[in-house]
């Protein structure tokens, strides 16, 4: 069954296995940026961290509550923004789950974080708005869209704001690295919707990342773009809508998906043969858990060709009750509508327990 699903879409195949992987994937990565998400215009020179606030009591004690600057260097330009830490009061290292996060509150209704500390993890939030706007840039605007392209030409392959939010992550998963008790060989970025995008594409760019979870990210994230329903890439690159998200060559196939060059299980497939884990809501069919779950199911190939366990699931598309976490490969899709619920990050954690202890 899921064999003609995939086939029906007619979606390019992501490797043949001829090539080495580490080659493919580098590909892979430069087709998303060239044709998608955009190349940055610029690298930093110097990354920076200070603390700003500590609370010991946080959740009870549990947990030390911090926000620390992170200072971000271009040359002679500078950028900051908070990213706010919640660090278990635990002996030895924990997994860190950098979350890019819509707001912040810590913790947020996005983000259980008493829950999540309770379960032996780290986090490491930031507010996606403190790095730049969800919105066209605005001459005058003083973000970080501003300080990279000072002086810089925008070009039809030049970042989205999806790829900068993106950046900032690697750079928050920085100051992780600074931690003694951060488990550097269990780190985490995650986000819900455009964030969980954004998640994904943190992924394919940062290695250092080992889980990868994107909640409800349907259009231009985890879901195939051909034959999707509910948003559309062409509803997404309207003019009103986001297409500030994206680089302008997105735009030219917004009127034939089937142009694309690629589809989005690559995005999935280059965090490969790392861990990836993708969820849905049942009710959320703007962002199409069907479209969400066959992208997973096409780009398990690269974990099987590289002797990797990839998505095992049954013949058939997910129940709401299912947890499909045996392989390198987790989702899941839930009761209800669009949101990043408790039982979408305690199902998460599940996948990531059974992996590492």
């Amino acid at each position: 069954m899921l064999k003609e699903l995939i086939e029906k879409r007619n979606i390019p195949l992501v490797w043949d296995g001829t090539a080495p992987w580490e080659t493919r994937r580098k590909e892979l990565v430069d087709i998303l940026l060239k044709e998608e998400y955009g190349y940055m215009p610029k690298k930093p020179t110097d990354i920076s961290f200070e603390t700003v606030m500590e609370d010991t009591s946080f959740c009870a004690g549990k947990a030390l509550l911090r926000k620390v600057n992170a200072n971000i260097s271009f040359g002679e330009d500078k950028y900051t923004f908070p990213i706010y830490c919640a660090l278990p009061n635990i002996e030895g290292k924990c997994p860190f789950i950098v979350h890019i996060n819509f707001r912040s509150d810590f913790p947020d209704r996005y983000m259980p974080a008493e829950e999540i500390v309770d379960r032996g993890y780290g986090v490491l939030m930031f507010n996606y708005k403190d790095v730049t706007l969800d919105a066209y840039h605005k001459e005058g605007v003083n973000d970080l869209y501003s300080v990279l392209y000072k002086g810089e030409e925008i070009k039809s392959d030049s970042a989205g704001k999806i790829m900068i939010w993106a950046n900032a992550a690697s750079w928050v998963l920085e100051y992780a690295l600074t931690l003694p008790m951060a488990d550097p060989d269990n780190l985490i970025v995650a986000g819900h919707s455009r964030l969980g995008k954004t998640a994904l594409l943190a992924g394919a760019l940062e290695e250092r990342f080992k889980f990868v979870y994107s909640n409800d990210s349907g259009c231009s994230g985890a879901a195939i773009t051909r034959d999707k329903i509910g948003e559309t890439l062409w509803l997404i690159t309207r003019d009103e809508t986001f297409r500030y998200w994206f680089n302008e060559n997105y735009y030219k196939h917004r009127d034939d998906v089937h142009s694309l060059p690629f589809d989005q299980h690559f995005l999935i497939a280059a965090s490969a043969p790392r861990y990836v884990y993708v969820a849905s809501a049942k009710l959320d069919s703007w962002a199409d858990p069907e479209s969400e779950f066959l992208s997973c199911v096409a780009a398990s190939e690269v974990w099987e060709k590289l002797g990797k366990k990839g998505l095992i699931t049954p013949d058939k598309l997910p129940a709401t009750s299912d947890n499909v976490h045996e392989g390198d490969i987790g989702y899941h899709v839930r009761e209800g509508a669009h949101y990043f619920s408790r039982e979408d990050w305690n199902r998460f954690l599940d996948f990531v327990d059974s992996k590492i202890k």
